[in-house]
């Protein structure tokens, strides 16, 4: 047990990890020796900052918590602390049945951790972060919260009301991370399309992509987490013209048929959304769409899946991910429905999809033989040098894999020339 240093583990998804990377700059700033996801405990400390959006990633923060108990009952961790989304939804609960956790704080109040531990929170670091990403990226939340009302989802529940960043703190924010080394930049949100419309009363993601990309040594933007509902379509025209917004757009669409689209509550329909897909392809040539779709949802038929698999083979999502519904309580669906799909056609359905995407992939990528592209390089390996095109975010798409015929720098730039492909990787040579 090494004194004065605090673990601090994060669960879930990148929005998680900024919250993470705030709060151990802070300790930092306050004396404290601060690790990252260690596979286990050695510091004094142990924060655990948790996902509580679906079953899965519930279960694997409560596992995580009562890892970390265990130790603490061996002496191999003095205080153990939780934060994030699952407590701040189940605290109570959380608080009975875990009593070795010696504080549990909730997504927004994690500060008071600071002065709980007798330390200073320093208002000037306000939003200076200990990047645990790779230092030529980084993730930028622009705002927190949803308004939406799908019918199967506990976000609102976890994270309240939609609330934008100011454009001139997260223009500041770009602007001190280019001067410590980042190039490219992934804005998240719970909801990107909705950014501004509670602060300035319209939607400003264009105008807030157009002014972050015009920042000196801005060299990527990716877009991560935009609804299909009253999407600002001049987002398009931003994309088109600035060279560093990748062509690239993560939008979860979740399902395509009438039925299941109104059940879930989405406010669109199978015909808007396939005239929005057709005005992305032709607005933006060659952008690349990562996509969602949930299998399982209460009242899903065979019909409704199949016009799912037939939108899939036909659309051909660059990227898509699937998950089965996860009946979550207390929102609209666990008022009004049950969960009626078992859960062994969920996952035959979804094994399914998958599937299917993957020779949707194959495909895709086959095509992309021969031709050079830029890649960013994310790492070393013993065989290959790892990047990533405009068209891959990190950690969720497929990667680049690089002959080591000549030295390469870990956060440069390369022209890579594509010799052969993978179902989600590709390979190749610098040029």
């Amino acid at each position: 047990m090494v004194r004065n240093r605090i673990d601090v583990v994060t669960l879930g998804c990148s929005k998680n990890l900024v919250d993470s990377e705030l709060l151990m700059r802070q300790l930092i700033a306050n004396g404290y020796t601060v690790a990252h996801d260690p596979e286990v405990p050695r510091g004094d400390i142990a924060v655990i900052n948790t996902c509580g959006f679906i079953g899965d990633a519930k279960e694997e923060s409560i596992n995580m918590i009562l890892s970390f108990a265990e130790a603490k009952k061996r002496n191999k961790l003095k205080k153990l602390i939780v934060m994030g989304c699952l407590s701040e939804r189940y605290r109570t609960e959380l608080m009975e049945e875990i009593p070795e956790v010696d504080r549990f704080y909730g997504k927004f109040d994690w500060k008071g951790l600071i002065a709980d531990l007798g330390k200073s929170y320093y208002q000037e670091l306000a939003y200076d972060r200990s990047l645990t990403t790779p230092p030529h990226y980084a993730y930028v939340k622009v705002s927190e919260g949803c308004d939406r009302t799908c019918s199967y989802c506990s976000i609102p529940l976890i994270t309240g009301k939609h609330r934008s960043r100011p454009m001139e703190e997260i223009e500041d924010e770009i602007h001190k991370l280019v001067r410590e080394g980042v190039k490219e930049f992934q804005f998240i949100a719970q909801d990107l399309t909705y950014y501004g419309i509670d602060r300035y009363r319209s939607m400003k993601l264009p105008e807030l992509v157009e002014r972050t990309a015009d920042i000196d040594g801005v060299e990527w933007i990716r877009l991560h987490y935009a609804y299909p509902a009253h999407f600002p379509i001049d987002l398009l025209r931003v994309m088109r013209e600035r060279e560093n917004v990748c062509s690239y757009l993560d939008i979860a669409l979740q399902h395509i048929s009438d039925p299941m689209l109104k059940k879930m509550r989405r406010n669109i329909t199978k015909k808007q959304t396939v005239e929005l897909i057709q005005r992305f392809r032709e607005e933006v040539p060659g952008i690349h769409l990562r996509t969602t779709m949930m299998v399982g949802h209460p009242g899903e038929t065979e019909d409704d899946y199949q016009e799912l698999l037939e939108f899939v083979q036909d659309t051909r999502f660059e990227r898509l991910g699937a998950f089965p519904y996860s009946h979550e309580e207390d929102t609209y669906n666990d008022k009004h429905y049950t969960d009626d799909v078992p859960a062994d056609v969920k996952q035959k359905r979804m094994d399914q999809l998958m599937t299917l995407q993957e020779e949707v992939s194959q495909s895709i990528n086959s095509e992309k033989r021969g031709q050079t592209m830029k890649v960013i390089i994310d790492r070393e390996d013993p065989d290959y040098y790892v990047g990533r095109t405009e068209f891959d975010s990190p950690e969720v798409d497929g990667e680049v894999l690089i002959d080591k015929g000549k030295h390469l720098e870990v956060g440069n730039f390369y022209r890579v020339k594509i010799q052969s492909a993978l179902p989600f990787d590709l390979i190749g040579g610098v040029v």
